[in-house]
């Protein structure tokens, strides 16, 4: 259905909307624009004619069901009782089902259902809800382009499919009427790929402040007296979002390091994963995106930090005290080349994690094909999380080797972020013999441990005798 464009509906086909609403309004203005001619029913057709295209007839209901056989039903289901009156005139015709509800499985049965069980002569076609009325007004381009169609008559669906293609929308057959509830839940649900991603990220920001909160500020004010409760909204929250960003960014491959363990274990790809490991690998695209966010945010973070009052102080007290020590010059050059290292990697590691994000936008998708979107993802993928370990490791230096660095016998923030990141490298690696990728390949390809085949062999004698043998030979 979504591919067949050749089925076009005739010419100036009358189309009727029932309602007076912005749906219904915002309907009409797309139908006129698609060609088809408009006649919209409405109790009270004077007071709302101006709000319709000129082009669109507004009269009564009971006159415009008269003049179409395919209907839109625009209106709240509470009031499909008040179209009872029309049941006789709406007998053998099409509606169009365009209702939501505003809760999650709100009823029992579908708004699409319980309208079919009203109207037992008429054919309903449950369709364009989850298309907004600003898509409608504007046109697909800027909006989403899929209309989800279920009816329990295939003609009908078909009908109502060539009318959303002329529109300028695809389609998608969602099968007989008892998917309406399913298509009507869409429109309720707040982000929900997004969910699992969103808890994981807070969880990792709550920990990693915590620690860093530990470390910064609680440590120097018990220890030393000092109050630096004031690094808590930038310098702490800065220290924390690198973290949640670089490990995020190795939790969109660890899943692929743990699916390759599994085929190599069970010498097969038909295997199912586990239900965990499913999800997490649909959920990669916003596990890496969320990544991205943290580590722009981080950068916008670093680059205010000298704008702070607090900085300014020290830096001036620094100046102060090298003045009164007599120091004229502090350069110290292992430091100069670690923090121009430091910064020249994150800008890379940030440009990668960009081009990351912009090709997972379906629009950009879209334009590429498998393997250079593979490549984007995968490869380019690997490298910046390669590129933001070597950030993590010159920031780090040898910090991890001064026992000043260990508050409350606490290791330093960054070496907790290397664990996981470094298994996915050294396991990226290891994938990457020659011995372990070609039977990878092998697996992904088809072939199975343990699996017997048929072969023949010629006799002696000339003929062929046949005979079986394992895959692993």
């Amino acid at each position: 259905m979504e591919g067949d464009r050749r089925i076009m509906p005739a010419s100036g086909r009358t189309i009727g909307v029932l309602g007076s609403g912005d749906f219904a309004r915002s309907l009409a203005i797309r139908l006129v624009c698609s060609g088809f001619k408009v006649v919209v029913g409405s109790r009270n057709p004077k007071r709302k004619a101006n709000l319709f295209p000129s082009a669109a007839e507004v009269t009564f209901q009971a006159e415009a069901v008269k003049k179409t056989d395919i209907i839109f039903v625009a209106v709240f289901r509470e009031h499909y009782s008040t179209l009872c009156d029309l049941a006789d005139v709406l007998a053998g015709k099409i509606l169009v089902d365009v209702s939501n509800n505003t809760e999650i499985n709100h009823h029992k049965e579908s708004n699409a259902e319980y309208l079919a069980s009203l109207f037992p002569a008429c054919t309903v076609v449950k369709g364009f809800n989850v298309v907004s009325a600003w898509t409608l007004q504007s046109g697909a381009r800027d909006g989403n382009k899929q209309v989800l169609i279920c009816s329990n008559n295939q003609e009908a669906k078909r009908t109502v499919a060539e009318i959303a293609q002329v529109m300028g929308f695809t389609p998608v057959d969602m099968g007989c009427i008892s998917s309406a509830c399913e298509i009507e839940n869409i429109p309720l649900r707040l982000l929900p790929a997004w969910k699992i991603p969103i808890f994981l990220a807070l969880g990792l920001f709550l920990c990693f402040f915590t620690y860093n909160l530990i470390r910064q500020v609680i440590h120097p004010f018990i220890k030393e007296q000092k109050n630096k409760f004031y690094k808590i909204p930038i310098e702490v929250v800065n220290t924390t979002l690198p973290c949640v960003s670089y490990v995020m960014l190795s939790l969109v491959y660890l899943p692929g390091v743990l699916a390759a363990c599994s085929q190599l274990y069970y010498g097969t790809k038909y295997r199912r994963f586990p239900d965990w490991l499913d999800q997490w690998l649909q959920h990669r695209k916003q596990i890496g995106l969320l990544s991205f966010f943290c580590a722009a945010l981080h950068a916008m973070y670093s680059l205010c930090l000298p704008m702070r009052r607090s900085h300014r102080y020290l830096l001036i007290e620094t100046a102060v005290k090298q003045a009164m020590e007599k120091k004229m010059n502090i350069w110290v050059e292992e430091e100069v080349w670690r923090m121009e290292i430091y910064i020249s990697v994150g800008i890379i590691a940030l440009g990668l994690l960009s081009l990351l994000a912009i090709t997972s936008l379906p629009s950009i998708a879209n334009s590429l094909n498998w393997r250079e979107f593979s490549f984007i993802q995968s490869s380019l993928g690997f490298i910046a999380l390669v590129v933001s370990t070597l950030h993590t490791l010159t920031y780090g230096w040898s910090r991890a080797f001064d026992e000043n660095q260990y508050k409350f016998y606490l290791p330093p923030t960054y070496t907790l972020t290397l664990l996981v990141p470094c298994t996915v490298i050294i396991a990226k690696v290891i994938f990457s013999l020659p011995c372990i990728r070609h039977r990878l390949l092998r697996i992904r390809r088809g072939w199975e441990k343990g699996r017997y085949v048929k072969f023949v062999l010629p006799s002696a004698t000339g003929e062929y005798s046949s005979g079986e043998t394992s895959s692993n030979v």
